[in-house]
């Protein structure tokens, strides 16, 4: 016998199994595609002072609505309301990307991968 041979055992042929390995990597694409799909089209709202100011998006990171209640617009004051506005769409967003990560560990999470790799 060779050297590093051991008798009994047979090594399967590496093109199997990397067509296999391409094979699971393929279809784990398309559920990632699915999935942003999915995604990109929920829709998150968030807002701020008390209600006052409403900012939805959606998974693109796309503004799609902003709401204002008619108390909070003074001319004497555009600072607050760009301030609330601004707070709601950040607030919105930062809640889209947890929902977008969540979803996503839940597909990669089987995977054993470190988290963030995907």
């Amino acid at each position: 016998m060779g050297k590093g041979m051991k008798a009994g055992r047979k090594k399967k042929p590496a093109a199997v199994n990397q067509a296999q390995q391409m094979a699971q990597m393929q279809a784990l694409q398309q559920k990632m595609d699915e999935m942003q799909e999915e995604i990109n089209v929920m829709e998150q709202s968030a807002t701020s002072g008390g209600g006052a100011v409403e900012v939805t998006v959606n998974g693109k990171k796309q503004i799609t609505a902003i709401k204002i209640e008619q108390e909070v617009v003074d001319p004497d004051d555009v600072e607050m309301l760009q301030d609330l506005i601004i707070t709601a769409a950040n607030e919105a967003l930062r809640q889209m990307d947890d929902i977008s990560q969540n979803k996503m560990n839940e597909l990669t999470g089987s995977l054993g991968l470190p988290p963030g790799l995907i």
